[in-house]
């Protein structure tokens, strides 16, 4: 089990990172300054998610770490949860640190995906993993309300 977390971990990290540097590059190809152009925008951001978690799918595959589809849906997943999570987080300047930050929070996202998909993990843990994955939503809403006030 803990190979195939790895093994998940390192190719949604590889991807986290292509996804951070595609978005950057989609982004300031767009040029957007105002609100018009921020549908399109997010759009472009949208079709890049989905087309590397596409790729996360047959990746995953290649590397002994099935279903894929199942642990890429789930790392998706996780990483929404995640991305709500980072709006309480502080903010940086680095574009490196970005990058890092990408790469860790997609490598997280399949470590879980792949122990909540793994056949051999007792229900138990995948209802308790799954219920502390959703318990960081309100948990980041309370440090982003310490932090910024009312």
């Amino acid at each position: 089990m803990r190979g195939r977390m790895g093994r998940a971990a390192a190719v949604c990290a590889a991807l986290g990172v292509l996804w951070w540097a595609s978005v950057r590059l989609a982004w300031a190809g767009i040029g957007c300054e105002d609100w018009g152009c921020l549908a399109p925008a997010v759009g472009v951001v949208v079709v890049i998610t989905l087309a590397l978690l596409a790729g996360a799918t047959l990746v995953l595959e290649r590397v002994d770490v099935r279903p894929g589809r199942r642990v890429a849906l789930v790392a998706g997943g996780v990483l929404v949860v995640f991305r709500l999570v980072g709006e309480a987080m502080p903010s940086w300047t680095s574009s490196l640190a970005h990058a890092v930050t990408a790469g860790a929070v997609f490598a997280g996202a399949g470590a879980v995906a792949a122990f909540m998909t793994e056949p051999g993990v007792a229900r138990r843990w995948k209802v308790v993993t799954a219920l502390g994955v959703v318990a960081l939503v309100p948990a980041a809403l309370v440090v982003s309300w310490a932090r910024f006030g009312s």
